[in-house]
């Protein structure tokens, strides 16, 4: 055989045959990962599927009738069958609870606002499930995550998505270079969601009209408060709605029912001018509001970095690039000034509303699509 055919790369860059490729996807049961799973299986690879079961709706909510993740792991269990490659289903409920729900609730208590599927990305599919994968001896792991993966000079970097709208890439500022290098991410490059549910009616499946989830997934309802109260007894007591000054306006039925920034339902009307949630008091238990000027910063406080720019985080005395505060936001000019390897102050260039300590601030090339990494923010 020619030396050029031997060392052909496949799609997923590995310089042998899809059929001598072993590849685990990541199948949460959704239009996404069914998808990719569906698409490698088509192309020949070597596919495994693992589907995680990571809680319980019913036991989360204490309530009858509410789990559907029983549903997620039939649809994805039926591509499998469908398309003719193996599933696995691992109960990770212990792990999850411990790494990412445990967390989320003791944040929220805190005043924060946290945002549990980095957490989730960073502690448990692209940690435990990436060594399950490694276990099974994959030559990588794939999942339906809306970014892309490109070879630079360096080695593999993280970019945005080309479907702007679909842009996951705040939720995976923490992928490690050593995980990038295992990870591979198909629909990244997809203009757009339509093009993937194109993609699930031509292999036939059956979620190809399957609705996306907008919540969190263990909090299906997007009722925070009723979850925390449910793993935290008491976390909702009464308290007061003070101005800034300590006078008292109003009364609440729990800190947990706030968040930063939030104007309606405060309960405090007749005011000539409208008045803001600017700070929550935990162990006061007081919510904090105030005009909206207050809720403006342009100094930004970041911990726990993971950088995965070109060189060392702290060779550089400061740096220009674009910052995404809130996942809601385009990224928007800032200087970056480290502290040291894992804390650096972000100086926005124009002052942002509700940065909220919990929340992440991601990094990225100025002008580009590179993601350089992030941090979280962690004081007000």
């Amino acid at each position: 055989m020619p030396l050029d055919q031997k060392t052909e790369l496949n799609s997923l860059g590995f310089a042998k045959p899809p059929s001598e490729t072993r590849v685990v996807v990541a199948m949460s049961g959704g239009v996404d990962s069914s998808v990719v799973a569906a698409m490698l299986a088509e192309e020949g690879y070597d596919v495994v599927g693992v589907t995680l079961q990571l809680y319980d709706h019913g036991a989360a909510l204490a309530k009858k009738g509410a789990c559907c993740a029983g549903v997620d792991i039939h649809d994805a269990r039926r591509v499998a069958e469908e398309m003719g490659f193996p599933h696995y289903v691992l109960d990770y409920e212990n792990i999850f609870k411990d790494a990412v729900i445990d967390e989320f609730a003791d944040s929220y208590l805190a005043g924060a606002t946290p945002v549990p599927c980095i957490r989730c990305n960073e502690r448990v599919k692209f940690k435990d499930l990436l060594e399950t994968a490694k276990d099974l001896e994959a030559d990588c792991m794939a999942t339906g995550h809306y970014i892309q993966r490109m070879m630079g000079e360096n080695g593999p970097e993280l970019h945005s998505a080309a479907d702007a709208n679909r842009d996951q890439s705040y939720f995976l500022f923490s992928t490690t270079p050593e995980q990038l290098s295992y990870l591979r991410f198909p629909l990244g490059h997809l203009p757009s969601k339509a093009a993937t549910r194109e993609l699930a009616a031509k292999y036939g499946l059956a979620v190809a009209d399957k609705p996306d989830s907008q919540d969190i997934c263990f909090v299906p309802d997007g009722n925070y408060a009723a979850v925390i109260e449910k793993l935290r007894p008491g976390a909702a007591d009464p308290g007061d709605i003070v101005d800034v000054d300590g006078n008292v306006l109003g009364q609440h039925k729990g800190v947990i029912h706030y968040t930063i920034g939030q104007r309606r339902g405060l309960g405090i009307g007749g005011l000539a001018d409208p008045l803001y949630v600017v700070k929550l008091d935990v162990e006061a238990r007081q919510v904090i509001v105030g005009p909206k000027e207050m809720l403006a910063t342009r100094t930004v406080p970041v911990r726990e970095i993971n950088w995965i720019g070109d060189g060392a985080f702290t060779d550089m005395a400061e740096r220009e690039i674009s910052v995404r505060v809130r996942s809601t936001r385009p990224p928007q000019e800032a200087i970056l000034r480290p502290i040291s390897a894992t804390e650096a102050t972000v100086e926005l260039m124009t002052a942002e509303e509700g940065v909220s300590p919990g929340q992440a601030c991601v990094f990225y090339e100025t002008g580009g699509t590179r993601i350089l990494g992030g941090g979280w923010i962690w004081k007000g």
